[in-house]
């Protein structure tokens, strides 16, 4: 008797992308069940997938990697960027192109399927992330629904109402949802090889940090540099800041909209410009400073999301590979007298950082606390530790050191 050929079968979707005109775009489900309304950015990075993730930065946004490979790796407890992991601040979903595999990795502690489970973040696989980028390249970051259901059962009428009626980023402060709930002292130090995390014990300095969203590692290269580190608050006001009687005032990144954030931050960094503390922004943070001199902050069409951007520091006219996330920039054009453009980007020269003339304050759009290359952006670090030290009639720091050096 003749074999017959199995029917052919067709994958039942368990996963979807609603994008806000009304696109659906089928996948496999991973991760959380449920639904989240959210923007949707691409990322570049071909490597630190749970610093991505966990970035409160990242708050409001579903994360579309364009490197196809993720999860391969595993998760574990020591790569997280948000301060307190209950709280579930980061990216409330993510989108691969391939399927997630078995862990291969020595510092591999789990599953990534698990580990998206436990932070509450949707995801779903195997789509082409080549497509959906070109068109966040062409049409802008969209707004959409992502939903994962194990049974592939899904109200799609209510998943596209929910995509157009979402208003976006534009307009939220997404900082109060991220930021510490109090203030805190923070002493670890960066991860050394097979060492692992250090500890600051004997602290030379003070630096308070106004948390917008801030990341764990900004806090461990402040802390290597000698630096006891209080974290606040978004929210909290100058004069309770300057009652710590601080060495250094260090503003964070952070999520959603800087003008929607700078109703309450911007007055409190106007106050704290009046003394001559050196102050250090990143990410939002410099937003903030921007708008707090009378600069101005806009939309961008597509952001900046990745681990392989250059940008030019003007002051040293050397280019530096950077870690990016934002979605807003500052306006160049909207920079006072007196405020200076230290870096721009090299893809679409847009601003990166800023300096105020003859004074100890100085911000950057982008990531230095990250390591996308030979930690190009460290010595903005040392920048501001020695900012501190000359204050205090102190030996400056080289700002570069060993293969850093060396490079540079």
């Amino acid at each position: 008797m003749a074999s017959t050929t199995a029917p052919w079968t067709l994958e039942k979707p368990t996963a979807l992308l609603v994008l806000a005109d009304g696109t659906v775009i089928q996948g496999r489900g991973l991760g959380a069940t449920g639904s989240a309304v959210a923007e949707v950015c691409f990322n570049t990075a071909l490597t630190g997938y749970e610093e991505i993730l966990t970035d409160p930065s990242y708050a409001g946004q579903i994360v579309t990697f364009t490197f196809p490979h993720i999860g391969n790796v595993g998760t574990n407890d020591e790569d997280i960027e948000d301060l307190t992991p209950l709280a579930r601040a980061g990216a409330v979903g993510a989108v691969f192109k391939a399927d997630v595999t078995n862990p291969s990795n020595y510092r591999a502690a789990g599953h990534l399927d698990q580990w998206l489970k436990k932070r509450g973040i949707v995801a779903l696989s195997g789509i082409d992330t080549r497509a959906l980028t070109a068109l966040i390249r062409e049409k802008g970051m969209p707004n959409a629904v992502i939903a994962h259901a194990p049974d592939g059962v899904f109200d799609i009428d209510d998943l596209k109402r929910r995509a157009a009626a979402w208003s976006g980023l534009i307009g939220l402060d997404l900082a109060k949802d991220v930021t510490s709930g109090q203030s805190s002292v923070w002493s670890e130090t960066p991860w050394a090889w097979r060492e692992g995390f250090g500890e600051q014990a004997h602290p030379v300095m003070h630096v308070v940090a106004v948390d917008y969203g801030v990341k764990r590692n900004i806090l461990r290269l402040l802390a290597g540099l000698g630096a006891k580190v209080t974290v606040v608050p978004a929210t909290t006001g100058a004069e309770e800041i300057l009652a710590m009687q601080p060495d250094g005032i260090f503003l964070s990144n952070g999520p959603g909209d800087p003008e929607a954030t700078g109703i309450y931050a911007v007055p409190v960094i106007q106050d704290l410009l009046k003394t001559e503390i050196p102050i250090f922004g990143i990410c939002l943070g410099h937003q903030m400073l921007a708008l707090a001199v009378g600069g101005r902050t806009a939309k961008m069409h597509q952001g900046h999301h990745g681990a392989n951007h250059p940008v030019k520091d003007h002051t040293t006219g050397k280019v530096e590979i950077v870690s990016m996330n934002h979605g807003f920039a500052v306006d160049a054009d909207s920079l006072p007298a007196g405020v200076e453009e230290t870096h721009v980007s090299l893809f679409d020269g847009s601003n990166c950082g800023i300096a105020l003339t003859g004074r100890p304050v100085f911000s950057v759009q982008h990531h230095p606390e990250a390591s996308p290359g030979p930690q190009d952006s460290h010595y903005l670090f040392r920048r501001f530790i020695n900012l501190i030290r000359e204050k205090r009639g102190e030996p400056a720091l080289p700002e570069r050191v060993g293969a850093e050096a060396e490079i540079a």
